[in-house]
């Protein structure tokens, strides 16, 4: 039966109910659309999340008042050294910093660049700083989000920050992080470790947080322990606890676009459903004819499998063609925010583009399946009527 013949008179099929397809082809697309690119930035970002934990130290220890994270004294450090296992312990300068004009604020992190950096991040960029230019004064480094910003306000060399004390301190712009960092460091200045405390009004002996590593995972839970009974107001988070909280966060916003998805594509097929449950004296004329010329019910399901299959396939193609070229082309604008927040800065990342293969099938099985079910199932109720019956 797969013959020539039936191919031409599938394609024919196909031209001659083009208008009934169409509506039907035009909600599938959009229907895999939608879903397509929730998977997408969900997968995608989840991965870039993961890269970027993985280069970020072992634990973070802060210190807690009434439920605030406070600033914590500098001598804990030596206290954590002495603890078995670990390792390259150094202490960490940030904090918010509110710039008037637009009544927004950026995260300030103070970097001492000739200490070991427990952050991979930070030694790549260690490596790439002219330290000698970078010392000659008082310089910073600055997310792509801040830095348009400084460019709408004409701070493009310099910007003036105001200390807790009231005093001016001008700062020179060295360089600026690209899109590709954007989702660690759109809203980041990074300055000179001294220079960030006075900014922020840190004390001299003390700093934000204190970053250690335990190389061996056996040893980091009882270095945890250990580090919690130094004093009863630390508060040690882990990277594996950085990494849920993310993951779950992006698994919640798939979850409620997964939940209106199956709604959304449940009340296609039953549309679907129902308007070929109601075919029309024309089709069932047509279906008549191809039984009264020998065509069996076999055959018959087997047309209406490949032509509907077809209007299927290219939509979903289509479909997810589009959703990549969304994402990964035109950034998400709007999904983006949703995944990410609505930043007080203007945020511009590019998403590493991470599709799995198994996703992508098993969205097509469970849209291609029950779409050619509710359809063959009236239409094989149709072909089971007797040939007089259905010409009548």
């Amino acid at each position: 039966m797969l013959n020539k013949s039936f191919y031409s008179f599938l394609f024919l099929m196909l031209f001659i109910h083009r208008s009934k397809h169409f509506s039907i082809f035009v909600i599938s697309i959009i229907l895999v659309f939608i879903l397509s690119s929730v998977m997408f930035i969900s997968t995608s970002l989840s991965k870039d999340i993961q890269y970027t934990l993985d280069s970020q130290a072992d634990f973070v220890v802060q210190k807690m008042k009434a439920g605030e994270v406070i600033d914590i004294d500098l001598s804990l450090i030596e206290k954590i050294e002495q603890i078995y296992g670990v390792k390259n312990v150094t202490s960490r300068v940030y904090g918010k910093y509110f710039f008037k004009p637009l009544k927004q604020s950026f995260t300030i992190v103070g970097v001492d660049f000739f200490e070991e950096q427990n952050s991979k991040n930070l030694k790549t960029l260690s490596k790439k700083l002219d330290m000698s230019k970078f010392l000659e004064k008082e310089y910073m480094i600055i997310g792509s989000g801040v830095k348009k910003l400084f460019d709408k306000f004409k701070y493009e060399k310099s910007y003036f920050f105001t200390t807790p004390l009231g005093e001016s301190i001008e700062v020179e712009i060295y360089d600026a992080f690209d899109d590709t960092t954007s989702l660690l460091s759109n809203d980041m200045i990074i300055l000179p470790k001294e220079l960030a405390k006075i900014v922020l009004g840190v004390d001299e002996y003390k700093t934000s947080d204190i970053a250690l590593n335990v190389p061996n995972e056996l040893e980091r839970a009882n270095a945890k322990v250990e580090i919690i009974l130094k004093d009863d107001n630390l508060r040690v988070i882990s990277k594996d606890d950085m990494k849920s909280y993310y993951l779950n966060l992006f698994n919640y916003k798939t979850g409620l676009f997964l939940v209106l998805y199956i709604v959304a594509i449940l009340t296609f097929l039953l549309i679907l459903y129902q308007r070929y449950s109601m075919i029309n004296s024309s089709d069932k004329k047509e279906i008549a004819i191809l039984k009264a010329v020998g065509w069996s019910i076999k055959d018959i399901l087997k047309l209406k499998v490949f032509e509907n299959f077809l209007v299927a396939f290219f939509s979903f193609s289509i479909g997810i063609i589009l959703s990549f070229i969304y994402i990964f082309v035109t950034k998400a604008p709007f999904l983006m925010q949703i995944f990410l927040g609505f930043s007080n800065l203007d945020f511009s990342y590019e998403l590493t583009p991470y599709i799995p293969f198994g996703s992508i099938v098993t969205l097509f099985i469970f849209y291609v399946v029950p779409f050619l079910c509710v359809i063959l199932i009236p239409v094989w109720k149709i072909a089971t009527v007797d040939v007089i019956k259905s010409i009548k």
